[in-house]
């Protein structure tokens, strides 16, 4: 007798399953109800640590941004992740991302998942004002959770992919933190090409969303940016990390060769090669958008073991 649910060794996309069920996000409280109701899916098994500190205040940050402090077992010093959540800057938490701080905090890294504020709310730069804000915090605090300042790194994936870039890129020259390692998963690069051909022939593999793609690209960066976006605030560093990726540290870049993101990714890698910046690049065949918090995919502890392997390389 056939079993198509275990003939098929490729799941369903689940983010075109959930979008098929709920509807195409049409605001950005849409688009947190979405990512919400995806979160107890994404976080279920989470593996144990040695402590989970919630909703810490970062000092120096607006009152609302708060991190959660997730301590590996034993004891350390251990090197330190400061991860930046996506949810396409409007959406998204450290409880949309727990599973996935657990997993490096399994790994050996005391992790800083930064809650920083959304857009429309707190449209650029308040989002990246608070990851900088966040990292400087990270770093003089670091040691009271057994992490050593002196082996930080920055990642996040999506938005947050976005913002470790930048907010890695800001951090460049200041002499009081030192960026030893950046994650980019599957990260938004250049905001002028997030719209193009590639990004919407990859929507268009996807049924559920291929109706919206230019629509859900509005809602995300236009909640972010506003609706009129000069050239000039596309091609800021700031905003688009591609522009001076010279400034990055050693990075690791992964993603999906069905993500509609995958093109930028591929151009993110060959401009850090030219600029001199070392670097690993994985592509990882039909995986989606988010692949990495799917763990029915194998190929996502696969990722994250790649990227702890990264990490213990450039942290020690």
């Amino acid at each position: 007798m056939s079993h198509p649910e275990r003939d098929d060794p490729k799941p369903q996309d689940p983010l075109s399953q959930l979008v098929a069920g709920m509807g195409v996000p049409q605001t950005a409280q849409d688009m947190r109800t979405m990512l919400d109701g995806f979160a107890p899916m994404l976080n279920a098994g989470g593996p144990a640590v040695g402590a989970v500190h919630e909703k810490v205040a970062v000092a120096g940050a607006d009152p609302a941004v708060t991190a959660d402090v997730v301590l590996p077992p034993g004891e350390g010093p251990w090197p330190v992740l400061v991860y930046l959540h996506g949810g396409g800057w409007v959406a998204g938490s450290p409880a949309t991302h727990a599973k996935l701080a657990r997993r490096f905090a399994e790994a050996g890294f005391v992790v800083f998942n930064v809650d920083y504020r959304l857009a429309p709310e707190h449209p650029f730069p308040a989002a990246l004002d608070d990851c900088v804000q966040a990292i400087r915090w990270a770093s003089e605090v670091a040691g009271q959770y057994g992490g050593d300042p002196a082996r930080l790194a920055v990642g996040g994936d999506s938005a947050g992919g976005n913002l470790s870039a930048a907010a890695a890129i800001a951090l460049a020259d200041d002499p009081a933190v030192e960026i030893r390692a950046a994650l980019l998963i599957y990260g938004v690069f250049d905001f002028a090409k997030l719209g193009d051909a590639d990004a919407i022939a990859k929507l268009a593999s996807q049924p559920a969303l291929a109706a919206a793609g230019d629509e859900l690209i509005e809602l995300m960066a236009g909640s972010y940016l506003g609706a009129n976006r000069p050239d000039s605030l596309l091609a800021n560093p700031q905003v688009s990390p591609v522009h001076a990726a010279e400034k990055l540290p050693p990075s690791h870049v992964v993603c999906g060769t069905a993500d509609p993101l995958i093109a930028q990714a591929a151009e993110f890698a060959r401009v850090l090669r030219e600029a001199g910046v070392e670097h690993e690049y994985k592509e990882v065949a039909d995986m989606p958008h988010g692949f990495v918090q799917m763990e029915f995919f194998p190929q996502a502890r696969q990722a994250i073991d790649d990227m702890a392997a990264f990490l213990r390389k450039h942290l020690g």
